[in-house]
């Protein structure tokens, strides 16, 4: 099970990469970065991209219905969002929330060029990335 730095270096793997960052979504800080940054500074990116993570994760649209009903015994598990994708017009931002087994707030940010990365692919790396990712 691979940690964060080698979680991100396999994301930077990924064709089109740009850059990529481990962020706690609280805090707005980037625990792990590699690669390059959209504005220059990682610092900067974690903050930003945790604010979008923060509303995605908390505001009650993007919750569970409460019509569709869970196995008992079984609550809902970290945030109910799975994942992020913000276009641009020369890059795709994804975000994928990490799950564990304390309670976190971490997700994965990929920076990916749109003329060479392939979005579908991104968002299967990451859910595998994610699931695999062990915090220390």
């Amino acid at each position: 099970m691979p940690g964060i730095d080698e979680c991100l270096l396999e994301a930077m793997a990924l064709p089109g990469a740009r850059g990529a960052a481990l962020v706690d979504w609280s805090s707005g800080l980037a625990l792990g970065t590699v690669g390059e940054s959209p504005v220059g500074d990682h610092e900067t990116t974690a903050a930003e991209t945790a604010e979008l993570a923060r509303a995605a994760a908390e505001y009650e649209s993007f919750a569970q219905p409460a019509a569709v009903a869970l196995p008992a015994g079984a609550g809902p598990a970290g945030p109910p969002v799975e994942d992020l994708i913000v276009t641009t017009r020369t890059g795709y931002h994804v975000l994928r929330f990490v799950e564990t087994s304390f309670d976190s707030s971490v997700f994965l940010h990929l920076w990916l060029d749109r003329a060479e990365g392939n979005l579908a692919l991104a968002r299967l790396r990451l859910r595998s990335l994610a699931e695999g990712l062990v915090l220390r």
